[in-house]
């Protein structure tokens, strides 16, 4: 098939709003927009203003309205508890509708937000699009994340009800949730009133009397909830990001855009047809997780597989390949960790011929850069295309992809392809300056965004406009460096602020240090994102010491360790830091963090020459080497 894309995205330059306007067809409105973009008040631009629109009638009810009621929806399938478990469109819409009543019990309305702290368990979907149901704004927490960064999220959003389980299951260990939830809300100031706690058959756990209700019977209990139309510009959820600050931005998604959006990128980015098995093998407390584990997929009647599961040692590297030949699966989505981490356990991709992959058309990678290597392994073992896409939790999807559904393209390694219709990429030097092609920059996209990316921050619309469009007036920056070729390839080289990648999961560098300070016994410290060959980055933290103390360097590391474990979670990936006299930095005061990177990832560095002490650079670097990484080598 010739690639269509050169046309389709001439007709997107050529009238961005028709365009959009028929994607909007596909949709089901209650009432039709005034107008397709409401352009007023940049860079605030809101998409379909005028309509009525319920997400979850788009992604459930319409379905089986219109004959798909029998067709899987959702398929669970849980190696670390051995269970597995599917729902109709019909047995899913039920199932949204009555968890739905249980959640309008407690007084939860249109508009109140509602914060979803769980497992990947269908009942996290269900809550997902119970919220959506009744027009009420969801947050997903990550349950990896540690009691006080949910305390943050609570205090952030302000949220009525809170949906928790007993546990989550990780390979070999039982996660207790309700304790960290416990804890968040004593922490927080503002005060829930309400949770409904899912009792997990592997830990139950005690209710606390008359805040706590149990799912089960909650659920047994209520009046099925129809659907209650809201503005399309109305908030869908909130997806809390990491700062560079290290306070979280909370990400809004509103509801008509993003189905247009999602609705699009199924057919066109994905290749998908209604009826087919599609995979996003992430986690619902991640970006991808909410658009293409639980809204896409339904939005667009596809099958989607919830995975509560690991790439590998679940039981073995062939993983992946199981799902996908157990379930026909047609197309998946995932890091480039997963398959890094496949690679190693089974290098020649032996466990690859135990199963049938005759239905599996294409492997999707993006969440952090795809390295070459990779790109080929996985090419050359599943021959089928692996496309490597770039997208953001800001903008909910794809910023530039080869996009299968309009034919492919020829494949780049180290490139995410071209930009998706939609966005206007540019390379800027730090004046703003567009730079030439191949010439590295800050990549930015020039606004209005698609329908579908984030139309504020909730509650802090100036630091909307100071953290992604003051820089570049005119502009989203996406805190992403790279090039553009001669060809129209996009190059995505690195972040240009301190938020690092670790396996696909954007953290702050500057909240792990907030956590570090607190250590009694450190002085001063910093934090770095090193190259790393599973994870794509891992922390690594320097620690200055206060003078006259004398215990073992090891045990306050040890100390420190702990601590980003039981502040952020396991997500953090925090397991190395190194004692240190002094911390490089500018006569002004700044922490040399770039250059001490460059040296940690084995690059050649120059001492900058604002630099108060040469010396210490030489330091860092026996340093890094102490802890097993490599010296740079200064220019």
């Amino acid at each position: 098939m010739t690639s269509q894309y050169d046309a389709v995205y001439g007709d997107w330059q050529r009238d961005p709003e028709g365009f959009w306007a028929r994607a909007a067809e596909e949709i089901h409105w209650e009432k039709r927009w005034d107008k397709v973009l409401d352009s007023s008040r940049p860079p605030f631009y809101r998409w379909f203003p005028g309509a009525k629109v319920n997400t979850c009638f788009n992604a459930l009810d319409r379905h089986v309205a219109g004959g798909r009621g029998d067709q899987l929806a959702l398929i669970y399938d849980s190696p670390v508890t051995g269970q597995k478990k599917t729902f109709t469109y019909r047995a899913l819409t039920e199932a949204v509708a009555r968890l739905a009543g249980a959640i309008e019990a407690t007084g939860v309305r249109a508009g109140d937000r509602v914060i979803i702290y769980m497992p990947m368990v269908p009942e996290a979907v269900m809550a997902m699009l119970a919220c959506a149901r009744l027009g009420a704004v969801h947050s997903v927490v990550f349950g990896g994340f540690a009691a006080n960064e949910l305390a943050t999220r609570i205090d952030d959003c302000a949220p009525k009800l809170i949906l928790s389980a007993s546990c989550g299951i990780e390979p070999g260990r039982i996660v207790a949730y309700k304790p960290l939830l416990d804890g968040a809300i004593a922490m927080a100031r503002h005060k829930v009133g309400a949770c409904i706690v899912l009792q997990r058959d592997q830990q139950r756990c005690d209710l606390v009397a008359g805040r706590d209700q149990d799912w089960g019977e909650a659920v047994a209990a209520a009046t099925p909830a129809g659907c209650v139309s809201v503005n399309a510009t109305d908030p869908l959820y909130i997806l809390y990001t990491s700062g560079t600050t290290g306070q979280p931005k909370g990400i809004v998604r509103d509801n008509g855009g993003h189905l247009v959006g999602l609705y699009w990128s199924m057919r066109n980015i994905y290749g998908m047809k209604p009826g087919e098995v599609f995979w996003a093998a992430s986690d619902v407390g991640w970006v991808v997780g909410h658009s293409y584990i639980v809204y896409a997929p339904l939005i667009y009647g596809c099958t989607s597989i919830l995975y509560e599961g690991k790439p590998v040692g679940t039981p073995d590297a062939g993983a992946f390949w199981r799902v996908i030949s157990e379930y026909k699966c047609a197309a998946m989505f995932t890091a480039p960790t997963a398959f890094r981490a496949i690679k190693r356990d089974d290098p020649k991709g032996l466990l690859i011929a135990n199963y049938d992959l005759s239905n599996f058309r294409t492997l999707f990678l993006a969440g952090e850069r795809c390295d070459s290597d990779t790109l080929r392994w996985a090419e050359d073992r599943l021959k089928v295309p692996v496309i490597d896409h770039w997208w953001q939790t800001e903008t909910g999807w794809s910023i530039a992809a080869n996009c299968m559904g309009l034919g492919m393209l020829p494949v780049k390694a180290g490139s995410p392809t071209k930009p998706v219709p939609g966005y206007d990429l540019r390379v800027l030097d730090a004046q703003g300056e567009e730079v030439k092609r191949g010439e590295i920059g800050a990549i930015v996209a020039k606004l209005p965004l698609p329908p579908s990316t984030f139309p504020t921050v909730w509650n802090a619309d100036q630091r909307y406009i100071d953290s992604y469009m003051k820089e570049f007036p005119g502009f989203y920056k996406t805190g992403d460096a790279g090039y553009i070729d001669e060809d129209g390839y996009v190059f995505v080289m690195a972040r240009t602020d301190d938020v690092i990648n670790v396996a696909g999961h954007r953290l702050s560098t500057g909240a792990i240090e907030e956590v570090l300070s607190q250590h009694p016994d450190v002085a001063e410290c910093a934090v770095i994102g090193a190259a790393d060959q599973m994870k794509g980055q891992v922390p690594l933290g320097f620690l200055v010491l206060k003078s006259g103390v004398n215990r073992p360097d090891q045990d306050i590391v040890a100390e420190t360790v702990k601590m980003v474990r039981d502040q952020i979670g396991p997500v953090a990936a925090f397991k190395v830091a190194t004692v240190i006299k002094r911390l490089p930095k500018t006569r002004s005061g700044k922490i040399l963090r770039g250059t001490m990177q460059k040296i940690a990832d084995s690059e050649a560095y120059k001492a900058p020459a604002t630099i108060d002490d040469p010396a210490i650079l030489t330091e860092i670097s026996d340093a890094l080497r102490a802890v097993g990484y490599a010296r740079g080598k200064m220019a």
